[in-house]
């Protein structure tokens, strides 16, 4: 379960704003409402609305670039990566349908991005055999990315996440980092809701064992 502060569901809910809107909250007709206020912005950028394309970089800039240095791990590739997948949700603007969420439409194409970035350079991942992973406790792991004042605890943590592969980071940063429903991870991961569950499970008991060793 997410684990949100009054501040994070402040900020979840300014994010609809602009072009963040959670499709599935609609009714039928706010959504052509939706689609349609959706399709304007996108228009005007096209149209060289340099004030709404400002809006459009201003919104994405910082949920994306979380999302690709959390999977490449250089902040300066990912500022670069950040520019590609802008550029190519540009050329793209005009061939978004609204078959799902705007936002998990960009968050499709930065994660295909990093992804394309991380098998370039051949990133190696730690392996973990698979009854060390499934052995840990469900307890164990309930807590195991919630904030703490433990600077050492919060240390190994961040060193665990390194350790991921690149599905398992994108899994992380979207469901606590990004706060991202089930629904829109399986979207942008192109996952079943439940598959994504199921992962998310998995990984977090490979973050503990990553932190604690085998015990």
């Amino acid at each position: 379960m997410h684990c949100l502060t009054q501040q994070a569901a402040e900020r979840l809910q300014r994010k609809k704003i602009f072009l963040g809107c959670n499709l599935s909250d609609l009714s039928a007709s706010n959504r052509i409402s939706w689609y349609r206020t959706t399709k304007h912005n996108i228009a005007r950028i096209l149209d060289g609305d340099t004030e709404c394309f400002s809006a459009f970089l201003d919104r994405y800039s910082r949920p994306l670039y979380v999302l690709i240095v959390q999977i490449v791990g250089c902040s300066e590739d990912a500022e670069e990566l950040v520019q590609d997948v802008f550029l190519k949700a540009f050329r793209c603007l005009g061939s978004y349908r609204g078959e799902c969420r705007f936002s998990t439409w960009l968050y499709r194409i930065a994660y295909t991005t990093a992804v394309s970035a991380t098998r370039k350079k051949k990133q190696e991942f730690l392996y973990i055999e698979e009854n060390t992973i499934n052995n840990v406790p469900d307890e164990k792991t309930d807590d195991i990315l919630y904030p703490t004042d433990d600077e050492e605890r919060t240390a190994r943590l961040i060193q665990a996440i390194d350790l991921l592969n690149v599905e398992e980071k994108a899994l992380i940063t979207l469901f606590y980092y990004e706060e991202k429903s089930i629904e829109e991870i399986g979207e942008v991961l192109k996952l079943s809701p439940g598959n994504v569950k199921v992962k998310l499970h998995r990984t977090r008991k490979k973050i503990y064992v990553l932190m604690n060793g085998k015990e």
